[in-house]
């Protein structure tokens, strides 16, 4: 009884405790913390977060466009979108205005501010990411991207985003 009651405190041979920090889900997590922090302190200096960094490059990157469009690229909910574009475009760096083809709709375009302020978040964000994959190849960074844009984790970033 008492070999039941140690191997039952232990586990089973074939699941060391020591291994559970190296399972797939804690080093996403655990990685996931450090980036999240690394790019909230190096975008500090732009004055915007990683939400509102990564709508401003979509922005610069891809133009005007409905802010419908954004909901969807950035796969993040439109009240929290609201928030980020309010933010955005009180700080000058975004502009909002009806389609006139659709009244409904809102166009969203980047301000010459944005367009300066991306360059400044460019830089930061290539700069952690390149102190993050130090020891990695260019091959095995763009493979690592490759993995990372097809993973699946079940949730709208939206219900785990707080920025």
């Amino acid at each position: 009884m008492a070999e039941q009651s140690q191997a039952g405190t232990h586990g089973s041979t074939s699941v060391q405790p020591a291994a559970d920090c190296d399972r797939l889900g804690f080093l996403l997590a655990r990685h996931g913390r450090i980036m999240n922090v690394r790019l909230r302190q190096a975008l500090g200096v732009t004055g915007v977060g990683p939400r509102h960094a990564a709508t401003l490059m979509r922005l610069a990157r891809e133009g005007a466009t409905s802010q419908q469009n954004l909901i969807e690229v950035l796969a993040t909910d439109a009240s929290a979108l609201v928030t980020i574009l309010n933010d955005l475009e009180g700080g000058g760096l975004v502009q909002r205005r009806r389609d006139p083809a659709d009244r409904r709709r809102h166009i969203v375009e980047i301000t010459s501010r944005g367009a300066s302020a991306v360059r400044s978040v460019e830089l930061a964000v290539a700069e952690v990411e390149q102190d993050a994959v130090t020891s990695l190849s260019e091959a095995e960074v763009g493979q690592l991207q490759m993995l990372l844009s097809r993973l699946h984790s079940g949730q709208s970033e939206a219900e785990c985003d707080s920025d």
